[in-house]
């Protein structure tokens, strides 16, 4: 019986991940979005002010992961070297050479070679402009869709995993338990979340972690429902009952013999929560409550937008990257939901 259930599982998510790839809208949007979000995860590799390999004196250097002081290169200073400075370059060059990324800015960078002023148009040093501070258009975006798509996933997981544990307890213990459960996530959800997100940024200094655990304080309660209503009629039937009446374990019964099937509607929302929690994000960062000030953001890209009416190629930029990040998330999430529903599975 043993080896007959792990059998089963795993031809189970086969067929659906099999159902989930004739759906050609949502792969297809799957593939592009873990390109991309593969390619974000390199942007130091591929928008940096900093050489990716330097040979000086016949010795390789790899400033992207070690600091070098001037000095190190015949220079006066003992600070770390500015590789766009274009003396520091001359030392370089007279005993070695450089390989640079495609863009040679990170999202911290100011171009002051530009011509003129702040925000400036597409060019081919900056296919996308650059922003009211000069820093690259294109940078900012690789870093921070990088940002948005990490933080929505870990919040998304976080939540899952909080809503999951409260959802399960709720519906298997039911009575009392779940009665004054539901009451208490009645009263905190009916807090405004955007209302309190707001009031708790401008008191303290945002954070990356700070904002996903306001954040984290309500984004549990999107899942507790359907847990707990998948608990609820899992835990009389036969099977959970013979388990019980041979006495094992209450948490042996709710993680390994009922769980697996709550993990169904759990994974079918699992894109909408990303995609709720990079939509707030950005929210919270185009009001100027989220990410600490330079950080890499689209929100903060659409704000510079919104005040640069002048300069359409600021706005344009961040919304097409959030317009086709959440779309990617929308068909992934049509297709998950769509290979997770039983009546489209396939017989074996």
């Amino acid at each position: 019986m043993i080896s007959s259930r792990k059998f089963e599982l795993p031809t189970l998510w086969k067929r659906r991940w099999s159902t989930f790839k004739k759906d050609r809208k949502g792969y297809l949007a799957f593939i592009v979005f873990i390109v991309i979000f593969i390619v974000s995860l390199c942007s130091e590799f591929i928008a940096n002010d900093k050489p990716l390999l330097l040979f000086y004196d016949g010795k390789p250097h790899l400033p992207i992961f070690q600091v070098y002081a001037e000095t190190k290169f015949g220079g006066k200073f003992h600070t770390e070297a500015d590789y766009r400075d274009p003396h520091v370059q001359s030392l370089i060059n007279e005993k070695g050479w450089m390989v640079w990324p495609l863009v040679r800015f990170s999202y911290d960078t100011v171009n002051y070679s530009v011509k003129g002023s702040f925000p400036s148009r597409p060019s081919f040093e900056n296919p996308l402009g650059t922003d009211n501070s000069g820093h690259d258009i294109l940078a900012r975006i690789l870093y921070g869709y990088r940002l948005s798509v990490c933080f929505g996933l870990c919040l998304a997981l976080f939540s899952s995993v909080a809503g999951v544990i409260v959802g399960a307890f709720l519906g298997f213990k039911g009575g009392w338990f779940d009665i004054l459960g539901q009451r208490f996530i009645e009263l905190w959800g009916s807090i405004p979340m955007m209302y309190l997100l707001i009031i708790l940024s401008s008191l303290m200094e945002p954070g990356f972690f700070i904002l996903m655990g306001i954040m984290l304080l309500f984004s549990w309660m999107g899942l507790v429902d359907v847990v707990r209503a998948e608990f609820l009629r899992c835990r009389n039937l036969d099977y959970v009952l013979i388990a019980q009446t041979l006495g094992v374990r209450e948490h042996s019964i709710i993680f390994r013999h009922v769980l697996p099937n709550a993990l169904v509607a759990t994974t079918t929302y699992l894109p909408f929560i990303v995609n709720g929690s990079i939509t707030t994000l950005t929210s919270l960062d185009f009001l100027g409550l989220g990410l600490p000030p330079g950080s890499p953001s689209l929100g903060d890209l659409l704000a510079q937008g919104k005040a640069h009416m002048d300069a359409p190629w600021i706005g344009l930029s961040a919304f097409v990257v959030l317009t086709l990040q959440l779309t990617l998330l929308v068909f992934i999430g049509q297709g998950v939901r769509d290979a997770m529903d039983p009546y489209n599975e396939e017989l074996p």
